[in-house]
């Protein structure tokens, strides 16, 4: 019976195997396979050298974008409940607390106000972290209120999508937030004040279908997946195949859903770029007689 006897003292790992890493302390590049530290990549923004964007906490986006990293937090008192009194593996209250102590938020996305260039920014940024970054009644409050924020305060608006859609937990509750949102940016379109969203990896369903695509002007990052359903269902739904990638953000530009695809390291840039053309302009427009002088006739 010697094929049950180890034939020598020590386990043989493959060189795959060897190479292998302990969670938390380095992430595979998956353009290059390279390993890069997650230190390096904290300072880079979760960017890789060569290009691959990884995800990126909604308080790391208000650390990047605001000027000197200052900013007020608004909303992180608000908390889900269990109105359905929803079980699946685990009661809904109890995953909640869960994701809280697992994250350090309150929910899936981060209210803040600060200035971006002198400008004054209203923020509501999602967090993929926080249960998929699933917009409950939590999610779509506090989206609504960096929208009716930057109503009171005359401000641009800009939320970062980063979701897997409606919290299933919540049932309709969850649905009735793509109205509600919807609702409050027509609010901010009648005073002329700007949207920006920008959408990440990844912005599907319910999000995709209310106020991620609503921006006056919607960008992406590279890579991101953008969708509101999944390709099965959509193959299923009108029984053909879809372009490969046709839901990534390259993809959804070339058909002229998207304005532009901005990496990450040039965001802040490129919003405050946006920020100067866009007040500059109101300012001028503001400052113009309200109509002109009528011809006289020779």
């Amino acid at each position: 019976m010697s094929w049950f006897q180890r034939k020598t003292a020590g386990i043989q790992t493959t060189r795959t195997e060897q190479n292998e890493t302990p969670e938390g302390y380095w992430r595979k590049d998956p353009n290059t396979g390279e390993m890069v530290s997650q230190r390096v990549l904290e300072e880079n923004h979760m960017v890789t050298d060569s290009g691959h964007h990884f995800p990126l906490s909604g308080l790391g986006y208000c650390r990047m974008l605001f000027d000197d990293s200052q900013f007020t937090r608004f909303d992180a008192d608000l908390s889900a409940t269990n109105p359905l009194d929803f079980h699946d593996r685990k009661p809904y209250d109890v995953r909640i607390k869960a994701a809280q102590e697992k994250t350090g938020l309150n929910d899936a996305a981060v209210g803040a106000f600060g200035t971006v260039g002198g400008h004054k920014l209203s923020l509501a940024a999602m967090d993929f972290s926080f249960i998929g970054g699933s917009m409950g009644s939590v999610v779509g409050e506090i989206v609504t209120r960096a929208v009716r924020r930057a109503v009171e305060e005359r401000a641009a608006l800009m939320v970062i999508s980063q979701s897997g859609g409606a919290r299933m937990m919540e049932g309709a509750l969850s649905l009735m937030q793509m109205a509600k949102t919807s609702a409050n940016l027509a609010v901010l379109d009648e005073m002329g004040l700007p949207y920006i969203s920008l959408m990440t990896y990844p912005t599907t369903g319910g999000v995709t279908a209310s106020f991620a695509m609503l921006g006056d002007f919607n960008i992406a990052e590279p890579g991101a997946l953008i969708g509101f359903a999944g390709p099965r269902v959509i193959r299923e739904t009108i029984g053909r195949d879809l372009p490969k990638g046709f839901q990534s953000a390259e993809f959804l530009l070339d058909q002229g859903f998207l304005d532009d695809i901005v990496p990450r390291p040039k965001l802040r840039r490129s919003l405050i770029h946006m920020l100067n053309l866009l007040f500059e302009t109101k300012e001028a427009t503001s400052e113009a007689p309200t109509s002109a002088p009528a011809e006289t006739a020779a």
